[in-house]
């Protein structure tokens, strides 16, 4: 299931939008410059420590920022994910962009067990963060929509980060085996009511200017 953003209502983003949707693909890199660095991050990871993790995210974005010709954006990498929770349902963040300050946050820690994620999850939100960097800065978009093109252009570039041909594990977008282990490790399940979903992303996103990566949960029945 791949959840898209509304077509915006807006005339003068409407051209925008229906050209995010449009472009399926991306240039990439020929050389393997972004795997070997996805392996660094996968080695940071595995040490645990923010400070390793965000040297090597820099790196990734550094080098993706010199290919499309795109000004650098920051990293920030934080500990467990950001958990909300109301009554019947939480979410967590997994990352988000500011277009404003070309500022990326991605976390590297699950909410619940605060254990640090797997290289997938991880990668595939980085990857995720930055193609909203791209919509403003390579693209010229006014905003950033989550529209099918935006989504293959997302898994584009992770399947370059990491020679991978199966399904990028997108939060938010395709099911991936990554949710999937996820939601089964916490006993939980997607809320995959499409209407109910949209009420709830609305209720998160209002008010927020940063493109934001989540999760949205319920709690079993």
């Amino acid at each position: 299931m791949m959840i898209t953003d509304a077509p915006s209502r807006k005339a003068n983003h409407r051209a925008g939008f229906l050209e995010s949707d449009r472009i399926r693909t991306l240039d990439l890199p020929q050389d393997e410059c972004l795997l070997t660095i996805s392996q660094s991050i996968e080695s940071a990871l595995k040490t645990g420590t923010t400070a390793d993790v965000r040297r090597t995210c820099a790196e990734f974005l550094d080098a993706a920022s010199e290919f499309y010709k795109v000004p650098a954006c920051g990293i920030r990498v934080l500990a467990a994910r950001p958990l909300r929770v109301r009554e019947n349902w939480s979410s967590e963040l997994f990352g988000d962009y500011t277009p404003e300050a070309m500022l990326i946050r991605v976390w590297m820690k699950t909410a619940v067990r605060k254990e640090v994620t797997s290289l997938g999850t991880f990668l595939s939100t980085l990857c995720h963060e930055f193609c909203h960097h791209l919509d403003f800065q390579r693209f010229g978009f006014p905003d950033s929509w989550h529209t099918r093109g935006f989504y293959e252009r997302a898994a584009a570039l992770y399947h370059c980060a990491t020679r991978n041909t199966a399904k990028a594990p997108f939060l938010g977008g395709s099911k991936g085996r990554s949710l999937e282990d996820r939601l089964a490790e916490d006993k939980q399940k997607c809320v995959t009511d499409r209407k109910q979903l949209g009420s709830l992303l609305q209720h998160l996103l209002n008010g927020d200017s940063r493109k934001q990566t989540f999760l949205v949960i319920r709690e079993p029945d």
